[in-house]
C-alpha cells in the first residue's frame, strides 16, 4: 500500500514538473512573440492579435492547474475550488498586466534605439527618390518622394536659397519651419524632417492625398451649404489651434487648406505666419500698398464673367510672386496694425467663394482686387442670381467687416455658436465622414493633384551660375543665414502602397 502511495506521489510530482516545464517554455515563447509583436505593431499602430491573449489565458490555466494539484496532493491542503479559482483569477490578471508592461518596455527600448540611430543619421537629397511633382509656387515646388531605406512617402517642399535671399523671404521660411516644429495636431500638416544643401532648403511633410480646397472648388464650382458648413467648421478649429499657439496665419486661402485621405481639413503653408519672434517679420505686400486707392472706379462684371475670369486666372495667381490679395483682410494692408482677427476675414472670403463660385473681390488684376478689398463696404455684395440662405449671408458679413466688430473678437466660441453651424459636433467632427468623400487607392495616389512638368530646381540654372554666382564663400554666408534649419521628428510613419489603419478609420 505504501508503495502504491509513493508511486502516486512520484507520478504527481513528475506531472507537476512537466507542467512547470511546459509553463516555462510557454512563457519564453510568449516573451519571444511579445518582442516580435512589439516590433511590428509599434510601427504599424495596431493592437496585438487575439492569439497573443490566447497564449496568456492558456498559461494562466496551466498555472492554475499545477498550483491547485500541488496544494491538494503535495501539501495535503484542502482548498475550496471556488476560492482557489478566485485567487488564480487575480494571479492571471497580474500575469496579463505584467505581459502588457513587458510589451511597453519592449516598445520603448526599440523606439529609443531607433531615435538614437535617427539622431546620428545625416539626411540628404540622396536619401529620397523623387516620384512626381505635385505642386509649384512662386518660390519653389513640392514633390512626392519616397525615403529609400524605409519606403515611407512624403511631400518634399523645395525652396531655392538664392531666391529666398533675393526676395527677402528668410523670415517667412523661418516662421514656417518653426511653427511646423511646434505644431503637433490633426489640424496642421505634419513636418517630419527639414534639411539643406548648398542650393536649397527642404521640408519633408506628410503627404495628404486628398489635394487642396482650391482644386476641389475648381472641380465642383460651388458647394452646398451643408458641405460649406462642414469645411468652414473644420477650418475654424484649425485656425483656432494656430491662434492658441500664439501665431497669426495671415495667408488663409483655399490653396492652403489641404485634405487628407478621408477628406478632412489640415492647414498648411505657414510662410506668412507671424508670431512673437522678430525673425518672422518681413514686409511682403509692399508693391500692392502703392496702388492708387483713391481711384474707386471698378470694371463691372456679372457673376458669369467673374466666375470665368476667376477660373482662368486662379492657377496663375497661385504661382505669382505677388500672389492674390483676394483673401487678405484690409487691415493687413494698412500701417495701423492687425491681429489674429485677420484670419477670420479670410475664412469669410473662402466661405463666400464656396457658395457663390468666386471670391467677392475678384478682378482682372491683383491691383484691382486690392482696391476692391480696401473698399469692401461698396464691393462686398451677393449676386441675386446665386441664391444662398440668410444665415450664410449673415455669417459672411460677420467675418468680413471691421475688425472691432468681427465675429471671433470675443473668442472662437462666438463663431462656433453661430446659427449657421447648427448641428455641428465639434468634438467629433474628424470622426464623421467628410462632406465630400475622397477616393484613395494607395498612400502615394496623386489623382487629386494637377499635372506639373519636371523642373531643374535641384540643379544650378547653368554652369556659369554654379561656378560664378555661388562661390564657396557665398555658400557659407547663406548657410549662416539658415543656421539651425535642420530638424527630425521621431515617430512611426507610413509606408508606400498600403493605406494605414488610422487613414481607413479617420482617426489617429
Amino acid at each position: 500500500m505504501e508503495t502504491i502511495t509513493v508511486m502516486i506521489m512520484i507520478s504527481i510530482m513528475i506531472t507537476i514538473i512537466i507542467i512547470i516545464t511546459i509553463i516555462t517554455i510557454m512563457q519564453n515563447i510568449t516573451i519571444t512573440i511579445l518582442d516580435c509583436q512589439c516590433s511590428y505593431h509599434s510601427s504599424a499602430g495596431t493592437p496585438p492579435p487575439p492569439a497573443l491573449n490566447l497564449i496568456v489565458v492558456m498559461w494562466t490555466l496551466l498555472f492554475f492547474l499545477s498550483t491547485y494539484l500541488s496544494y491538494h496532493y503535495s501539501y495535503g491542503v484542502n482548498v475550496p475550488l471556488h476560492s482557489f479559482v478566485y485567487e488564480c483569477t487575480n494571479i492571471g490578471i497580474y500575469v496579463n498586466v505584467a505581459f502588457q508592461k513587458r510589451m511597453r518596455r519592449s516598445q520603448h527600448a526599440r523606439k529609443e534605439t531607433e531615435f538614437l540611430r535617427l539622431k546620428r543619421t545625416r539626411l540628404g537629397l540622396e536619401d529620397f527618390e523623387s516620384l512626381k511633382v505635385i505642386g509649384r509656387g512662386a518660390f519653389g515646388e513640392v514633390r512626392l518622394v519616397q525615403k529609400k531605406d524605409t519606403g515611407h512617402v512624403y511631400a518634399m517642399k523645395i525652396l531655392r536659397k538664392a531666391d529666398m535671399l533675393q526676395k527677402e523671404q528668410v523670415g517667412h521660411i523661418r516662421a514656417e519651419r518653426d511653427i511646423l516644429v511646434q505644431a503637433d495636431s490633426l489640424w496642421v500638416v505634419k513636418m517630419f524632417y527639414s534639411f539643406q544643401d548648398k542650393l536649397n532648403l527642404y521640408l519633408l511633410m506628410e503627404f495628404l492625398p486628398g489635394g487642396d480646397m482650391m482644386t476641389l472648388l475648381m472641380k465642383k464650382d460651388t458647394l452646398t451649404e451643408e458641405e460649406t458648413q462642414f469645411y468652414v467648421a473644420e477650418t475654424v478649429l484649425a485656425i483656432d489651434f494656430i491662434h492658441q499657439l500664439g501665431f497669426i496665419h495671415r495667408d488663409i486661402k483655399p490653396d492652403n487648406l489641404l485634405l487628407d485621405s478621408k477628406g478632412h481639413v489640415k492647414l498648411s503653408d505657414f510662410g506668412l505666419c507671424t508670431g512673437l519672434k522678430k525673425a518672422h517679420r518681413t514686409e511682403f505686400y509692399r508693391n500692392l500698398k502703392h496702388s492708387q486707392s483713391n481711384d474707386l472706379t471698378f470694371q463691372h462684371m456679372n457673376s458669369k464673367r467673374k466666375a470665368e475670369t476667376w477660373k482662368r486666372n486662379r492657377r496663375q495667381l497661385a504661382f505669382s510672386t505677388v500672389g492674390t490679395p483676394d483673401y487678405i483682410a484690409p487691415e493687413v494692408f494698412m500701417q495701423t496694425g492687425y491681429n489674429k482677427l485677420c484670419d477670420w476675414w479670410s475664412l469669410g472670403v473662402i466661405m463666400y467663394e464656396m457658395l457663390i463660385g468666386y471670391p467677392p473681390f475678384c478682378s482682372e488684376t491683383p491691383q484691382e482686387t486690392y482696391k476692391k478689398v480696401m473698399s469692401w463696404k461698396e464691393t462686398l455684395v451677393f449676386p441675386p442670381e446665386v441664391p444662398i440662405s440668410e444665415r450664410a449671408k449673415a455669417l459672411i458679413l460677420r467675418f468680413c467687416c471691421e475688425a472691432d466688430h468681427r465675429i471671433g473678437a470675443a473668442g472662437v466660441d462666438d463663431i462656433k455658436r453661430n446659427g449657421f453651424f447648427e448641428g455641428v459636433d465639434y468634438d467629433h467632427i474628424r470622426e464623421r465622414p467628410a462632406a465630400i468623400p475622397i477616393e484613395i487607392k494607395s498612400i502615394d495616389d496623386t489623382s487629386n493633384f494637377d499635372e506639373f512638368p519636371e523642373s531643374d530646381i535641384l540643379q544650378p540654372s547653368s554652369p556659369a551660375v554654379a561656378s560664378n554666382h555661388h562661390p564657396e564663400s557665398d555658400f557659407k554666408n547663406k548657410d549662416w543665414v539658415f543656421i539651425n534649419y535642420t530638424y527630425k521628428r521621431f515617430e512611426g510613419l507610413t509606408a508606400r502602397g498600403a493605406i494605414p489603419a488610422y487613414m481607413k478609420s479617420g482617426k489617429r
